[in-house]
């Protein structure tokens, strides 16, 4: 198997629990501060790279007092992703912090979930409580790679390459996906923002911006249950300042501390 995944870190934040974690308070446990890493994720096949997701923009980021740790276009040079080879792009979701640099890549195909397509594009996005999470001009270039003919919305699952597929689960927005990843480690679940955090995953205490609780709660028992018959051997969080260290930290190469691979 020749797949591999490079997790990588370009931005972080920090917050309290009762503001990343649905009604908190009910949980019985104290507030307190919880960090927010940001990724993105490369896939080599060994004869293409496939880029999931994007990360936030300068703007996006600006906007929420985000920190970026790397710019993302350098970045995705260092590990070896060249917009100039229109890499496949794979949007997990359409939220600011995933779709924010699609224009680093002009001329790439981009995978989504068709129910993510049409839920953005629907006027949705202009309500209070979904609008916080996207910017307008990024929703804008969304539908320009639409109308350029490089948007390919799927419905429930699609194979993207030999040993990748793309799943969509909804929950976190109605096309959340999470993507499927063949390597020589073991099935790897990139899990997006269908898994922000493990404690949110292993205690079952639901992100606090939902589209859907029971869908997003049944993603958490479909992967629980591809673990425990081993249908997947690891799960990739979205968002967890762990995730770097539970795959591997690399402290030295271009992206010094800022990178994980799964092979």
């Amino acid at each position: 198997m020749t797949n591999a995944v490079t997790i990588v870190q370009y931005g972080t934040r920090q917050g309290m629990k009762s503001e990343v974690y649905l009604n908190w308070p009910i949980y019985g446990r104290p507030d307190e501060p919880i960090g927010m890493d940001y990724f993105f994720w490369v896939i080599d096949t060994g004869e293409r790279k496939i880029v999931v997701d994007t990360g936030f923009s300068a703007a996006g980021g600006a906007n929420r007092s985000r920190t970026f740790l790397a710019a993302p276009a350098d970045a995705f040079s260092a590990v070896g992703v060249e917009p100039s080879d229109a890499p496949e792009v794979l949007v997990t979701h359409a939220h600011y912090d995933h779709i924010g640099n699609l224009d680093l890549f002009p001329s790439s195909r981009v995978t989504i979930a068709r129910e993510e397509w049409q839920f953005w594009t629907s006027g949705m996005a202009d309500r209070r409580q979904f609008h916080h999470s996207v910017e307008d001009a990024e929703l804008d270039h969304l539908r320009a790679v639409h109308a350029s003919g490089r948007l390919r919305p799927f419905d429930d699952e699609i194979e993207i390459a030999p040993g990748v597929v793309m799943k969509r689960v909804g929950g976190h927005t109605p096309g959340q996906s999470i993507v499927l990843v063949d390597t020589a480690a073991g099935r790897v679940a990139l899990a997006s923002d269908a898994v922000h955090y493990y404690e949110e995953y292993d205690d079952d205490v639901p992100f606090a911006f939902v589209a859907d609780l029971p869908a997003m709660y049944a993603g958490f028992d479909l992967l629980h249950r591809w673990e425990e018959d081993g249908t997947i051997q690891h799960v990739v969080s979205g968002h967890d300042p762990s995730t770097l260290d539970r795959f591997g930290r690399i402290p030295d190469g271009p992206l010094p501390g800022l990178t994980a691979r799964i092979e």
